[in-house]
């Protein structure tokens, strides 16, 4: 494969799938502008709401990480019957775990709620968002992992549409059920939970005409699906440890004061905001190593892992660059508040320069989840806390205040915990047990 086609490939791969992840958090946007002309209450309980729903849906990202590398190595084999019959497996595992949180969240509703100390309106408005919304994570798990079956089988266009319709279908219908019939933050809820199994429907023609072609079955088969649970368990534990930096963050930011941890927050989002084209390296990382591997063509694996990291590299020096010459105007964007530009700027300055060591890290991550390499990624992910907890720790003992505080924070997420990151991940690349060959 020459140098050309390998990054037509990459971009082919990479491009719908930044589409796709683009499309996911509109449809939390929608909400909140839709809600928002409910009132203040509304929109309070729609953050309590969201603020769970994310972080449950969040640590079930794995659905997709697992599933992934799973079909792609049989893919790269040439068994397409069987990558497709992998992949149902990750379907019905996602639509058995939906159910059970379904119906454990409908019951946990209250006390979730309760856990950030609401006024009662506010209260029983997320109660009511939520509660409904719970119905819909059978069908938000099921996207997970189909989008994780189309990936592995080197197709993110497909992914794309149905996430494009999906969030069409989002926003009319969340229109209709508020204001057309006047069911306020209900409508919301039910117009989301509709359009996601509707999501499903598609996915569900989509996988059908597959497992037809490839003669698979649809009936889950349970080896399949033991697999599917035991390597998307240590990527569960990778994720919660990700959560746990995260939380531990939001927590520091909070202890320096309201106008740190608003400034965090401003930080933070455009951390995220960089991280969507990164993700998208990272999923054709995913797709293209997973095949490689199950091909047992390690110089191509090779090749993908140098293109990647080196886009990732380069991606991560062009947005420090844009980061870096905006960082004295970013605050003024979010807020129209002088003092705050003032106070985020030096920690947007510490995130510019961390840039291409976030690009790394997020294409390493791509490449050992492609490879399968969970339980390396679970334990790696226990270690970097080693140095980051303690650093944070010291922060928080010593409340630097202001821009220094907020500086300093960034200094221990954006320097320490993505460097522990890149330090444990590099490791495993430079060795060879993550480059198991077959499927």
């Amino acid at each position: 494969m020459t140098a050309t086609t390998l990054n037509r490939d990459i971009l082919r791969l990479a491009v719908p799938a930044l589409g796709a992840l683009v499309a996911e958090p509109l449809f939390l946007i929608v909400d909140s502008a839709l809600v928002g002309h409910l009132g203040l209450v509304p929109l309070a309980g729609l953050g309590i709401a969201g603020a769970i729903l994310q972080t449950i849906v969040g640590l079930m990202v794995f659905l997709a990480y697992s599933t992934t590398p799973a079909v792609a190595r049989r893919f790269g084999e040439g068994d397409h019957r069987s990558a497709v019959g992998v992949g149902i497996d990750g379907l019905w595992l996602a639509l058995g775990l939906g159910a059970v949180l379904a119906v454990i969240g409908s019951f946990a509703t209250s006390p979730l709620v309760a856990l950030f100390g609401p006024t009662s309106a506010v209260a029983e408005q997320a109660e009511i968002y939520l509660r409904m919304s719970m119905w819909g994570l059978p069908a938000m798990l099921v996207v997970f992992a189909a989008t994780g079956l189309l990936r592995g089988m080197q197709d993110t266009v497909t992914p794309l549409w149905i996430a494009g319709l999906g969030f069409a279908a989002n926003a009319a219908l969340n229109a209709l059920f508020i204001y057309g019939l006047g069911w306020g933050i209900v409508g919301s809820a039910a117009g989301t939970v509709v359009a996601q199994w509707g999501m499903v429907g598609a996915y569900a023609l989509v996988i059908g005409r597959l497992a037809r072609r490839h003669a698979a079955s649809l009936r889950p088969q349970r080896d399949g699906v033991r697999g599917s649970a035991r390597s998307g368990g240590w990527l569960f534990l990778r994720t919660v440890s990700l959560r746990a930096a995260l939380l531990a963050t939001v927590a520091a930011a909070t202890s320096l004061g309201t106008d740190e941890l608003a400034g965090w927050q401003v930080a933070f989002t455009i951390f995220s905001t960089a991280a969507f084209a990164l993700d998208a390296l990272a999923i054709a990382a995913q797709a293209l190593i997973g095949k490689g591997l199950g091909a047992e063509d390690q110089p191509f694996v090779r090749r993908v892992l140098g293109r990647t990291v080196a886009w990732g590299a380069w991606f991560g020096v062009l947005t420090g660059i844009v980061i870096g010459a905006l960082s004295g105007v970013i605050g003024l964007a979010f807020t129209g508040d002088a003092a705050v530009a003032a106070l985020v700027q030096p920690a947007l300055i510490v995130l510019a320069v961390a840039q291409p060591v976030c690009g790394i890290v997020f294409v390493l991550d791509g490449v050992l989840i492609g490879a399968g390499d969970a339980r390396y990624l679970a334990i790696a992910g226990i270690l970097n806390l080693a140095p980051y907890l303690p650093a944070l720790a010291i922060v928080w003992s010593l409340h630097p205040a202001g821009a220094t505080g907020l500086a300093w924070l960034a200094v221990c997420f954006f320097g320490v915990y993505m460097l522990a990151r890149l330090l444990t991940l590099g490791w495993r690349i430079r060795r060879e047990e993550w480059l198991t060959a077959g499927a």
